[in-house]
């Protein structure tokens, strides 16, 4: 469990984590947001597993097959060897419809000599709140809730029954499978059809990558990003989530441990910005339709983050039964900041809606109904605008007016005048441009402090903050702007610790932040690289590729001094940072090249 070496396994509607011997130790049923079944992740002894065990004889090893979100785990030792993939199925039937039933497949292949192990399948449903009763019937193992029986979840397997359930060890003489169902299945379950089922998912998954862009160097760690936020964006929605899992500390033993599984607006638009780049503008139309469901009336309110499905309301919960991942309590299911005031966030989204009109928009009422949230959105930011908020970080307890929540409060207003001009709106699009300018002199006045010679965190205090980085990015201003560049190598000089950055040092609601926020570094690096520092941004982002871990995955931490990964894990914004961080010294492959490859 240490330094969160694990793979993920999903289908765009849920996930788990298999550690890298082959345990599932987080799955939560049927749905991303659902209550876990596994959740030994938050707690070793309580939380439930549903593990592959042998002896120390064995090497183990894992990896993902090809550019799937299929796991392979390779277990190997003199008396004989077996694989197993793990994999939640996921492919377009006949009929152009997705199939993406709520269940995980456990293909185990024999590979050589009589390999011995022992299950252990130990579910525990509702974070394991409740114990459970097997029931054996002649088709599945029906495990039941003691507490409430309508909560059930089935398992198809071709080992005996009773090998399972004992958790003995026997002797591996032939190929065998296991899926776990939320639902009974209507069809006959054997080998063949698992197979097949594996073969329909691989090969979804293959022709997904297939159509991505392609890159000359880092193409294999850019891939499985994209695999990763791919997995983690919410079929039936479009909503894309944070991370896939709850309260997996910021720093051990301490109590910054949040639950990730919703959608936040500003993680998803970023998400949705960088696929669109790399050629999945699929994607990003199912997130504009997530949009239009949750601001289907002009008089709707805007919330920072939402519910997978557009719930508004995530009350948070504290679980005092769970010991929490290194007993760092405590566990948390919902989050509060869902009522917070962040005004960056309608920023972000804009900035997308922009994306939206300038390559994919759709028919003339679609164009029509998102010009109305255009026009929502705006009232909001003119609004809100010179208020202060709780900005980017979310702190709990105090509000004031942070420079960057300014500045994405600009990029809202910049991006909604582009949209009215290519609307041909002229009257919007001057307004709008005007109130931009207004807000872009209050930001240079309040946010640029001559004794630090840098944009400060908010405009009453000397702090250094990363996303004031980002200035650049969203085009407030020039990357040869003086004040940037002083900005950038300020905020490096203070920041910047072992190779990674603070997101500030200022204290918060829990003090002073002792990990790094792993999405800052990469801030950090596109900086010096648009600034002219590219040998250095190099070095930087050379050294943090280091840190993911066996299969290519990152956290939303790092321990500074370990570098161990720490927080929810695989965190969206680490991925889609790492892409574009990537993608600026990745020289992209043409057609022919790619087709040679």
């Amino acid at each position: 469990m240490e330094n969160l070496n694990y793979g993920v396994i999903g289908n765009c509607r849920s996930a788990a984590l298999v550690s890298k011997e082959g345990s599932i130790d987080w799955f939560c049923f049927p749905d991303f947001d659902s209550p876990s079944i596994f959740s030994r992740l938050l707690d070793i002894d309580k939380g439930g597993h549903f593990s592959f065990v042998v002896s120390d004889d064995y090497t183990i090893k894992q990896q993902y097959v090809g550019l799937t979100n299929i796991l392979m785990t390779t277990y190997e030792a003199e008396e004989g060897a077996f694989l197993v993939f793990d994999y939640m199925p996921h492919y377009t039937t006949t009929e152009r419809k997705s199939y993406l039933p709520p269940e995980i497949h456990r293909y185990m292949r024999i590979i050589r000599g009589k390999p011995r192990l022992r299950i252990e399948y130990q579910p525990r449903m509702n974070y394991a709140r409740e114990d459970v009763n097997h029931l054996k019937f002649d088709e599945y193992i029906k495990t039941v809730s003691k507490e409430n029986e309508d909560d059930k979840i089935y398992l198809y397997t071709s080992v005996d029954f009773d090998t399972v359930l004992s958790g003995e060890e026997f002797e591996l003489d032939n190929h065998h499978f296991f899926l776990l169902s939320y639902n009974q299945k209507l069809v006959d379950v054997n080998l063949k059809g698992i197979h097949l089922n594996y073969e329909r998912t691989k090969v979804y998954w293959m022709n997904w990558s297939n159509r991505s862009r392609q890159f000359k160097q880092y193409n294999d760690i850019i891939m499985r990003s994209m695999l990763v936020l791919k997995l983690m964006s919410y079929q039936y929605s479009g909503a894309l989530l944070a991370a896939l899992t709850t309260s997996l500390p910021e720093s051990i033993g301490e109590v910054r441990n949040w639950d990730y599984r919703f959608c936040w607006m500003r993680d998803a638009s970023m998400t949705i910005d960088t696929l669109i780049y790399l050629k999945h503008p699929n994607t990003a139309e199912r997130f504009i339709g997530f949009v239009k469901k949750i601001l289907k009336s002009r008089d709707d309110s805007f919330q920072i983050m939402y519910g997978i499905r557009g719930e508004k309301t995530l009350t948070e919960e504290i679980l005092p039964h769970l010991s929490g991942y290194e007993n760092s309590a405590p566990v948390r299911i919902g989050n509060a900041a869902y009522n917070q005031k962040q005004n960056d966030s309608i920023g972000y989204l804009l900035d997308v809606i922009y994306q939206y009109y300038l390559y994919a928009p759709g028919t003339l009422d679609e164009v029509e109904e998102i010009w109305e949230i255009v026009k929502n959105l705006v009232r909001i930011v003119l609004r809100d605008w010179g208020k202060p908020d709780q900005s980017i970080w979310e702190f709990r307890t105090f509000s004031s007016h942070f420079v960057f929540s300014k500045v994405m409060s600009w990029v809202a207003i910049d991006r909604a005048s582009k949209i009215a001009a290519l609307l041909q709106k002229d009257k919007y699009a001057n307004a709008w441009e005007g109130a931009a300018d207004e807000i872009k002199e209050d930001i240079i006045k309040n946010g640029w402090k001559e004794e630090i010679q840098c944009f400060s965190q908010t405009y009453d205090n000397l702090d250094y903050d990363s996303s004031v980085l980002l200035m650049q990015t969203y085009g407030f201003i020039e990357a040869n702007d003086e004040r940037y560049i002083k900005t950038v190598k300020a905020i490096k000089e203070n920041l910047l610790y072992n190779g990674l950055m603070f997101r500030y040092k200022s204290e918060d609601d829990f003090g002073k932040p002792t990990s790094a926020f792993t999405i800052c570094t990469f801030w950090l690096i596109e900086a010096l690289y648009v600034i002219g520092e590219k040998e250095e941004a190099k070095e930087i982002f050379d050294e943090i590729l280091k840190h993911v871990n066996h299969v290519g995955l990152l956290s939303e931490d790092l321990d500074f001094e370990t570098k161990r990964r720490l927080g929810n894990f695989p965190q969206a914004y680490s991925h889609l940072a790492l892409i574009n961080t990537a993608s600026l010294f990745a020289e992209e492959k043409t057609l022919s090249q790619f087709i040679r490859a």
